[in-house]
């Protein structure tokens, strides 16, 4: 069996995954950042002759880039943000050839995401927020595309994912605001600032879809991520139905699902 680890920011999804990752220690993790075969948050994707280029241009890096790439046919996947380096503007430059934030058209961001799911063969695997967070954020806020598109969208994933073994255990966050207020104040530097939220607010206002309905502030990216949570319910109720699983964020109990959807 497989299992994506779904919810909102501050769900509690991480937890979650070691939880599991104790209970199935013969599966293998998927993080947010690492070699994904159905994910590419994080991660570049570019056709060979450019990561040529990429290779060429970080000279000094070649074999921690070589380390961290992986081939998909005609593409090389870059982890990048696992590359530790001090050369100046080498993630920046790297993250334009990520798939989100409209990096790559619909029609082919689609078409990419379609694919990968479906060469996806794999078993005894954990993935952290790699089926609906980061699809539907691009979706949502860079596509601007209506529910019921996405929806649709995602009868075409259903579809793909039809004849392999998964479960989805989706953490449904009862109290957005005030989840949202404890991880502001966890995911902080060592001075304090709210390193996190500024980069949440940052990302939320400058995207097409929050300049087109001028977000702002704490009380917008509510209203953003208590929309997108019910929309994810929509996916996992008339969606993926029995493959999915709702559990309250924070106030759960694996032992009383083993051995039934676990």
């Amino acid at each position: 069996m497989n299992y994506f680890i779904e919810g909102i920011q501050g769900a509690g999804k991480s937890t979650l995954v070691g939880k599991l990752a104790e209970m199935k220690p013969d599966c293998k993790i998927f993080r947010e950042g690492d070699y994904n075969p159905v994910e590419l948050a994080w991660c570049a994707y570019v056709g060979k002759e450019k990561y040529r280029e990429i290779f060429e241009k970080y000279a000094p890096i070649q074999s921690e880039i070589e380390e961290k790439s992986h081939v998909e046919d005609d593409h090389m996947v870059i982890c990048y943000t696992q590359i530790l380096t001090d050369i100046p503007g080498f993630h920046k430059d790297l993250e334009q050839y990520e798939i989100y934030n409209a990096r790559v058209g619909r029609e082919e961001f689609e078409k990419i995401i379609l694919s990968r799911y479906g060469n996806w063969d794999g078993e005894e695997q954990i993935f952290e927020c790699s089926l609906l967070q980061n699809i539907v954020e691009n979706q949502m806020l860079y596509f601007d595309m209506q529910d019921e598109e996405i929806i649709a969208f995602y009868k075409k994933i259903a579809d793909v994912l039809a004849q392999k073994q998964y479960r989805i255990l989706y953490l449904d966050t009862e109290d957005v605001a005030g989840s949202l207020e404890v991880i502001r104040k966890e995911r902080v530097d060592e001075k304090g600032n709210e390193i996190w939220y500024q980069m949440m607010l940052q990302f939320l206002e400058s995207c097409p879809y929050g300049k087109k309905h001028g977000f702002k502030g704490f009380d917008d990216l509510v209203v953003h991520l208590e929309h997108r949570k019910t929309l994810e319910k929509r996916i996992m109720n008339e969606i993926f139905g029995e493959h999915a699983v709702i559990l309250k964020s924070k106030d759960y109990d694996l032992e009383s699902i083993r051995g039934t959807v676990l």
